[in-house]
């Protein structure tokens, strides 16, 4: 079949849509923080539970991420212990923005399960900072 006939798109037009189609915006009146790459929002800064150290510097720990994609886990010894992490990026422009706690071994160590690092690198604040 000739292009012009065909039902689907092409893939690169697909991802294109795709990744525009489900990017989440946090409403306007919260102070949020976005990928520093392309302005995707990531948090709302009423999601932000601790500042943190990450393996470049300087990162937030959340509660809740949006436009964040996250790859298998894996366990790795950081400064606070051994825990099972998942990286995390941006589903908008693909870039590891930190990781994601699946697992914690130890017991004080067990409230960041579920929880998203983000480093400062790859984050800006967006609405309201003033």
């Amino acid at each position: 079949a000739s292009p012009e006939l065909s039902e689907e798109p092409p893939a690169e037009m697909v991802k294109m849509t795709k990744s525009k189609t489900f990017q989440a915006y946090l409403p306007n009146c919260h102070r949020t923080y976005s990928c520093i790459h392309c302005r995707a929002h990531l948090a709302n800064h009423d999601e932000l539970i601790s500042k943190a150290s990450g393996f470049q510097g300087r990162a937030y720990l959340f509660n809740s991420v949006v436009n964040v994609g996250c790859g298998p886990a894996e366990e790795r010894v950081l400064l606070t212990g051994l825990h099972a992490v998942a990286d995390i990026y941006c589903e908008n422009c693909k870039t590891t923005l930190g990781w994601k706690y699946e697992h914690a071994f130890e017991s004080s160590q067990k409230y960041k399960e579920g929880k998203f690092i983000i480093e400062l690198a790859h984050m800006i604040k967006d609405n309201g900072w003033e």
